[in-house]
C-alpha cells in the first residue's frame, strides 16, 4: 500500500498527511518518521516520510546541550514554525517541552494551543503514562491532536536512571504497558515506544489500536522514527545502539570547511567568477549635480 498522499483536487502538488490518514496505516503500510528542526533540511526530508517531528532533542542535537531539559517553549515555537514552512506534504507533530504541560490541563492546552496556532504544527507530543490520561484527553476533546510517547522518556532521564533500556523486569514491562494503553484510550492518535526491550514493544504494536512508533523498540511497530541528525552521521557525541548511518557527512563537512579555509589562505578564493562584473565608470562621469 502506497503512503504518498492523494493529490488534492485541482492542485498539483500532493497534499500534507492527516490525522486519519496517520491511524489508517496502523497494521497496513510502515510509518516512516524523522525529526527535522531546521528549514533547509525540513525542505529535503519532507517528499520522503510521513511525519515530521520537531523534537526537544533539538536542545542536544542544535545547541549542544547534555539533555533536552533546558529546551523552552519559544525554542519549540520557533523551530516548529520553520518546519511547517518548508513543508508541504508530511504530518508535523512538535514536542511539548519539559515543565510546558505536567501542571495542569489549563498549563497543558494553553501552551498546546500556542504551538499549533503559532507553528502550524497538525499535533503535539507529550512524553508520559498514566498519570497524563487526564491530560491527554482534554487535549484531544477540545481539538489538540497528541502523539503519546511512553518507555525511555528522555524528559526523565534523572528519574530513570539515564539513557538506558526499559521493560527487562516484569514490574516496570507491566508499567510500560499500562501507560501505553492509557495513553491510546485518553485519544492519542499515535504512540511513541522508545528504548523499549523488543517483545514488549512488539506486544504492544498488537494490543494498542493506534499506531505504534518505535525508536530502538521493534521492528514490527507501525512506524520508526529516527533523529535526522543521527543517521547523517552529524551529531558526534555518541551513537546510540539502535541508530543505522545512512550518510557520513561530519567528514564531508569537515574537509569542505578545511578545503574552503585553505583556497582563502593561499588566494584561490574567491576568482573573478564569484565576483560581481561590471565595467568601471569613465573619469568625470560622477552624479554630483554640479553649479
Amino acid at each position: 500500500m502506497s503512503t504518498t498522499p492523494k493529490p488534492i483536487s485541482g492542485t498539483a502538488r500532493p497534499r500534507r498527511m492527516t490525522i486519519p490518514d496517520i491511524r489508517s496505516m496502523k497494521g497496513t503500510a510502515p510509518i516512516a518518521c524523522l525529526t527535522a528542526y531546521t528549514a533547509p533540511v525540513a525542505k529535503l526530508l519532507d517528499p520522503h516520510v510521513d511525519l515530521l517531528l520537531v523534537g526537544d532533542s533539538l536542545g542536544m542535537v542544535i545547541y549542544g546541550e547534555e539533555t533536552t531539559l533546558g529546551v523552552d517553549l519559544d525554542t519549540m515555537i520557533r523551530h516548529g514554525r520553520a518546519v511547517v514552512n518548508a513543508s508541504s506534504q508530511a504530518l508535523v507533530v512538535v514536542d511539548m517541552p519539559f515543565a510546558s504541560y505536567q501542571e495542569s490541563r489549563a498549563q497543558a492546552f494553553r501552551n498546546a494551543a500556542r504551538v499549533m496556532a503559532e507553528t502550524g504544527c497538525a499535533a503535539v507530543k507529550v512524553e508520559g503514562g498514566a498519570e497524563l490520561a487526564d491530560t491527554i484527553r482534554y487535549l484531544t476533546s477540545n481539538g489538540i491532536p497528541v502523539m503519546g510517547h511512553v518507555g525511555l522518556m528522555p524528559q526523565r532521564l534523572h528519574a530513570m536512571g539515564g539513557f538506558k533500556a526499559q521493560g527487562r523486569d516484569d514490574e516496570v514491562a507491566e508499567s510500560i504497558r499500562a501507560d501505553a494503553v492509557a495513553v491510546a484510550a485518553a485519544g492519542a492518535f499515535s504512540v511513541v515506544i522508545e528504548g523499549t526491550v523488543e517483545p514488549l514493544a512488539a506486544a504492544l504494536t498488537e494490543e494498542l489500536p493506534v499506531p505504534t512508533i518505535g525508536i530502538g523498540a521493534s521492528p514490527k511497530c507501525d512506524g520508526q522514527i529516527l533523529v535526522i541528525d543521527d543517521i547523517l552521521g552529524v551529531f558526534q557525541d555518541f551513537t546510540p545502539r539502535f541508530v543505522k548511518r545512512y550518510a557520513d557527512l561530519a567528514d564531508q563537512i569537515s574537509d569542505a570547511a578545511a578545503t574552503y579555509a585553505d583556497e582563502v589562505r593561499r588566494g584561490l578564493f574567491p576568482t573573478t567568477e564569484h565576483t560581481f562584473g561590471g565595467k568601471p565608470k569613465p573619469a568625470g562621469t560622477g552624479t554630483g549635480t554640479g553649479g
